[in-house]
Formats: C-alpha cells, structure tokens, sequence
C-alpha cells in the first residue's frame, strides 16, 4: 500500500502527514462545560490508545474550560467551532491544539478572517471540514463530490490568501461512494493532509460495517492521514474500531491477531465459546492499551487439521482441535498435544511468554 505524499502538519506533540503513523482520533460526547465528565472521557480515551480528540465548543463558556481541560490531559484537544468567530478566538486564546471549522458557517468573512490570523499567530492549525450542511445553497445544490472538493477548494484558497498554510482537509458524507469519490478527486488538488471519515456511519453493527468499508478503502488508496470512526456509541468503541480498521489493512500493527476458523462438519469440538472465552480472558488480562503498544503477533484457533497448522502456520502459536483436545503448534510446527480444558490458560501462556 502506498500512502499519499501529504504535507506534514503539527498538532500539539503530533505530526499529521508524511509519513507518520495514520493517527487515531475520537471526539468527547459530554457537555464540555461539565470538566468532570470531560476529563474522565478523555482518560478513558487515552487508555484505548486514543492520539488526539474533539470537544464540542457550543458557546464561549466552554470554550473557557479547554486551558482546565488541558492541564488534565495528554493527547491534544481539538475544538470543534460552528457558525460563531468569538468562540473559534477564544478557544485559541485557551491554547486549543486544533481547531475544526466549517468555514460555511461562519458566513462574516472579515469575522473569519480574524480568527485565521490569530491562528497563525499562534502556530495552531485548523481543520476545514465540509460537508452537506456546509455548502453554499445558492451555488451547490446537492453535496455531490464534486461540489464537495469546489467548495473546499474555495475556503483553501481563502486562507492561502491570508498566507495559512496550517491546513486539514475532511471531505466526509453519510455516504461512502459521494465520501471516497470526494477525496479521490482531493487528492489531485492539493498535498494537504486527510482526516478520514464516514460520518453519521450509525448504530454500532451497521456503523462498523460502513466505517470499515469507507474508512478501509480510503486507507487502503493511500488517502488517510488521521480517522475518526464515527459511531452512535461511547467514544472507546470508536477508537478500539479505529484501530482494527487499520490493524486489518497491516497500517497499524499491534498486539495479539486472533485467527479462528468459522468451524464446520470436521470439527470435534465446540469452537465457539473456547474463541469467546480466549477473547474475553486476553482483554480481562491485559488492557486494549497494553495490548495496543506490544508488537503484533497471530494466536490462531482452528477447528481442525485442515485448518490447523498449514493454514495457520504464520501464527506464532495456535491450536488444531481434535476428537478429545488439541495440538499446540508454533510458526506451523507442532509441539504437544493439549487437552480441551487446557487450551486457553496455554494460549495466554505463550501470550505471557511474548510480552
């Protein structure tokens, strides 16, 4: 897989672009006025392996809490401003890592004009995001791609004219052909880096299924710089998926792969809760956060000698289920035989052994 050739931009202790890592964002789904509750989401963020996060800066008073917020925190806070200048400013004077505007809403030019310039006084970069509720209606009818990237262009330009240059691009829809086609087009345009993104993907089942074919095509073209899956659910469950997304396409290698086979006939044991058990006990061990900064390596679980070693011989360690147990191997070499109820305390041996 290729990577664009995006320019590299700073965010906080971050670098978006280049040839640095896709980097993992999520935003907070509290009020951001309510410190408590925004810190602990963010903590709990930052225990997922979370690299960067949006708060929602719906008037100046929360606005007013990011310095707080700040010195609670690791991971760089994004603000996310809409229709109002006087926020996007104070949110910088709060030393705000990033900014997200949708440059449509603030329709006052000499308004943004101002918050463009104290941003590059300060060295803070901003995110231009465009979407369908940020087009100009009387010029773009519908959010087509192209109308997308015309519109993009035209807030690009505005703040190049203001010589910014601290600039990252979204394109993102509801949509996964209208979101891929938008940057698609993007990238013959411009070398600004891309925050990826299926938004509104929905309800977790359904919005993981669509966040993963969106935000994996995108990444596998090359086309990703920084993702946030968006999902109706707590902001943990965006970034652990984030995170698969990547780990599935070999762009973000960590920690165990579990292999297991959808079992069949040939199978002599119940496979099922064996992987369910194994799953749940590896997690109960070890923190996503853990698991997130080991190197990465396969356990496999197959459910018999077709689909035991030969299959599975890249594992580093895995099992072939037979009549009353299962054989242990490593790389496609097998060690001993196990019995069925030693199977998951021997996996999390050799995981031991690993880390």
């Amino acid at each position: 897989m290729k990577r664009r050739n995006s320019r590299k931009i700073k965010v906080g202790n971050l670098v978006i672009g280049g040839n640095s890592p896709i980097i993992i964002q999520s935003m907070t789904k509290t009020d951001t006025k309510d410190l408590k509750a925004t810190i602990n989401q963010i903590k709990e963020l930052e225990d997922v392996g979370c690299e960067l996060v949006r708060v929602a800066l719906v008037d100046k008073e929360a606005a007013l809490c990011i310095s707080k917020i700040k010195k609670e925190v690791k991971i760089p806070i994004i603000g996310d401003v809409h229709f109002s200048s006087e926020i996007a400013k104070i949110a910088l004077e709060e030393g705000i890592d990033k900014i997200r505007l949708n440059p449509g809403n603030i329709r006052n030019q000499n308004k943004l004009k101002k918050v463009i310039i104290l941003a590059k006084k300060l060295k803070v970069p901003i995110r231009i995001g465009v979407n369908a509720g940020s087009l100009n209606k009387k010029k773009y009818s519908l959010p087509t791609p192209k109308n997308l990237v015309s519109s993009a262009l035209e807030y690009i330009s505005f703040f190049e004219d203001l010589n910014f240059f601290d600039i990252i691009i979204s394109l993102k829809a509801c949509d996964i052909y209208t979101t891929i086609e938008a940057y698609k087009l993007m990238e013959r345009k411009t070398d600004y880096p891309f925050h990826i993104g299926i938004t509104e993907a929905g309800i977790p089942n359904y919005g993981l299924i669509k966040s993963a074919v969106g935000c994996g095509i995108l990444a596998f073209l090359g086309l990703a710089d920084t993702i946030r899956v968006s999902l109706t659910a707590p902001p943990v469950e965006e970034v652990i998926a984030a995170y698969q997304i990547l780990k599935a396409l070999s762009l973000r290698n960590y920690g165990p792969e579990i292999i297991s086979c959808p079992t069949c006939g040939r199978c002599r044991i119940d496979l099922f809760p064996i992987v369910a058990e194994f799953n749940k006990e590896l997690q109960k061990r070890y923190s996503f956060f853990k698991l997130n900064n080991l190197n990465s390596f396969k356990v496999a679980l197959m459910g018999c000698e077709v689909n035991g070693p030969g299959e599975a011989k890249m594992a580093e360690v895995g099992i072939a289920c037979g009549k009353s147990g299962a054989v242990l191997f490593k790389k496609g070499k097998i060690v001993r035989k196990i019995h069925e109820k030693e199977i998951i305390e021997t996996l999390l041996e050799e995981i031991d052994r690993v880390i």
